[in-house]
């Protein structure tokens, strides 16, 4: 009979004895230390991530807070300009963007230098193309809501913000490859330094544009915030880049055969291409989905003040989407770092610790946002109504959260793998045909109004997750490793 696992055989005349009592203690003892180490692993990935995205998404409350104190009008019409520019605009340099993750993760972890050059460079080449047509759709913001039946006033205001927020298209390209070129090697401390440099210049900056230029202003401080970020962490690139091909050439092995890292093949591209579209169509029918929300609202009966009512409560969700963020970035870098340098069970412990850390981190974040809901609102604004609404939302939005953290976790996962199209079905089946059908019967039909509109939501998100979750748990991790093999060995 076959022993059972991690059982010792002990040699004895007569026959092998089976010492099976102390196996739960060794497999106690080696699951211990395997979590352990991985925990440590992902401690140093994930902490500076979140404080990182923290101050990133601070950026947004402070913004809409400015918004807030120019008016009920203003933060409406900004709030709708800053939905427009998300679904238009960074949801799409977004997603094409982390098509680099399971690019440069896995030649990070197979020590391809040269491909993680190039990638960085691609990116920022195919971010800048995307923007030209992004723009053109931005300048026509105006005629678009109106065909969706936002109000005239609303429109206008929306289309002054997204005009000073043009010149964002051209930084974002280059700040998304440099986050993402650094955060695929664990190098986090830079971004989060920068960030936090750039939260401090954001908040005089929009004391004096505001006043300045009003609407106009606060979003002129967004992209001359983002700007001042590019800027450290081209340098910082720069600085230790120089100094890897210095290592390089002093081994004997800078640029060896092949192409130069600033030289790309068409089979290159090929493949950020095939990664970077259902990577692009997973972030943006995330990120669609919820931007919808806010056009939905601003179709609701009293919809100036709902739609600041939902503004208002998805500043703080941006907010817990940073720890989010900082989940998935942190399992997408170790399982791709893993798979690229041929260990597939450490890749997949990562996986499953990552999950497991993502559901703790759900309840905690949904307890946050649900204790937070009595003096949230009155950051943001002085009406009675705006308060009172927040207040409401944030109870249902909290039941959002506790799901969401585990399905960022889980995206992450599947990137990190290089198969990002699990992640693209898992966002159509979840958001698009439960979500918003749903949302639409429970908060028209059935007149629940915002709060019909988020049940629908929490359904879907929900269907998502266990979709997910079920993809997640199919994958053959010796599998994976294989074509990461293949994937980082390109150069």
């Amino acid at each position: 009979m076959k022993p059972p696992p991690l059982a010792i055989e002990v040699e004895a005349p007569a026959a092998a004895v089976v010492l099976p009592s102390s196996s739960p203690r060794w497999a106690a003892g080696i699951i211990k230390r395997t979590v352990l180490s991985e925990l440590r692993s992902q401690r140093g990935i994930a902490l500076p991530l979140v404080a990182m995205n923290l101050t990133w998404f601070a950026k947004t409350a402070i913004t809409t807070a400015f918004l807030g104190r120019l008016g009920e009008l203003e933060l409406a019409g900004g709030a709708l300009g800053f939905t427009f520019a998300n679904v238009t605009g960074f949801s799409v340099l977004t997603g094409l963007c982390a098509a680099m993750e399971p690019i440069c993760g896995q030649a990070y972890g197979a020590k391809n230098y040269k491909l993680l050059r190039k990638t960085l460079l691609m990116a920022t080449i195919l971010l800048l193309l995307a923007s030209l047509p992004i723009s053109f759709l931005w300048l026509n913001v105006d005629r678009i809501l109106l065909r969706f039946g936002q109000q005239r006033d609303i429109a206008g205001l929306a289309r002054r913000y997204v005009t000073y927020l043009l010149p964002d298209l051209a930084v974002t390209s280059f700040l998304c490859p440099l986050k993402a070129y650094l955060s695929s090697q664990g190098v986090t401390l830079p971004t989060l330094f920068s960030s936090a440099i750039a939260l401090a210049f954001h908040v005089p900056l929009n004391v004096a544009l505001s006043k300045a230029k009003g609407l106009q202003g606060v979003s002129t401080a967004i992209w001359l915030t983002d700007l001042t970020v590019v800027l450290m962490l081209a340098s910082y690139v720069v600085v230790t880049e120089r100094g890897r091909r210095r290592e390089d050439s002093a081994g004997g092995c800078a640029e060896e055969g092949g192409r130069r890292w600033w030289e790309q093949s068409l089979a290159e591209w090929a493949t950020l291409l095939k990664l970077s579209a259902p990577c692009c169509l997973t972030t943006c029918l995330e990120w669609w989905c919820y931007e919808i929300l806010v056009l939905l609202t601003g179709r609701l009966p009293e919809a100036r003040r709902m739609v600041s009512v939902i503004a208002v409560v998805l500043n703080f969700d941006y907010l817990l989407y940073s720890v989010m963020l900082s989940l998935a970035t942190c399992a997408s870098t170790r399982v791709s770092n893993e798979l690229g340098a041929g260990r597939p069970r450490a890749a997949r412990d990562s996986a499953y610790v990552s999950l497991v850390l993502s559901v703790l981190a759900g309840f905690t974040g949904g307890a946050a946002m649900a204790s937070a809901r009595g003096q949230w609102g009155r950051l943001f604004s002085h009406e009675p109504g705006v308060v009172d609404g927040v207040r409401k939302m944030m109870r249902l939005m909290a039941l959002v959260e506790v799901v969401n953290f585990p399905l960022a976790a889980c995206g992450g996962i599947v990137r990190g793998t290089a198969r990002p199209w699990l992640g693209m079905y898992a966002s159509v089946g979840g958001f698009y045909l439960v979500a918003l059908p749903l949302a639409v019967v429970m908060g028209f039909t059935a007149k629940l109004g915002l709060g019909g509109l988020l049940l629908g939501f929490l359904v879907g998100t929900l269907a998502s997750a266990v979709l997910l979750v079920v993809f997640v748990a199919c994958i053959d991790w010796d599998e994976e490793a294989g074509n990461a093999r293949s994937l980082a060995g390109k150069a």
